[in-house]
């Protein structure tokens, strides 16, 4: 089968209803909305999560905490995803992100000490764990903290 030769199967698609078209169709005049009611009106219904003026969900559960707004985010990478590199290479933010190692940084990168590390890299990055910078030096390579 070829692209040009694709189909769809037969009765797999509906013509939609044509609603207020005659009284013979069984969709006229009121359209299947019914006499009267907010419903039937034009621009008629309410807003998602009204409950019919009953105190809604989302005012009668209880709120707690806060959401600290200047949080940082970090992007999470382990030692172990380090091996993929050439001994001796310097190993920085924008070489992850061009890669694709790491999708997004949107306050720097963060390396773990996951797993083992068997080459000696010169790893920059916003911050480290104490295990990722003892394993990082003992492959005979260097942690270097980004400020800033």
């Amino acid at each position: 089968m070829k692209l040009h030769e694709l189909r769809k199967p037969a009765g797999s698609t509906k013509a939609p209803k044509r609603k207020g078209r005659g009284t013979a169709t069984g969709q006229g005049k009121t359209a299947g909305r019914g006499m009267n009611g907010q419903n039937s009106r034009s621009g008629g219904g309410t807003r998602p999560g009204f409950e019919g003026g009953q105190m809604p969900l989302y005012r009668r559960i209880p709120k707690r905490g806060f959401t600290n707004i200047w949080k940082k985010e970090y992007a999470i990478l382990n030692v172990d995803d380090l091996n993929r590199f050439e001994p001796g290479s310097v190993i920085t933010p924008e070489l992850l992100l061009g890669q694709r190692i790491v999708k997004k940084a949107p306050d720097g990168v963060k390396i773990l000490g996951e797993g083992t590390l068997e080459k000696n890299l010169i790893v920059k990055a916003h911050k480290f764990s104490k295990t990722a910078v003892a394993k990082i030096e003992a492959a005979g390579g260097k942690a270097e903290v980004i400020v800033g």
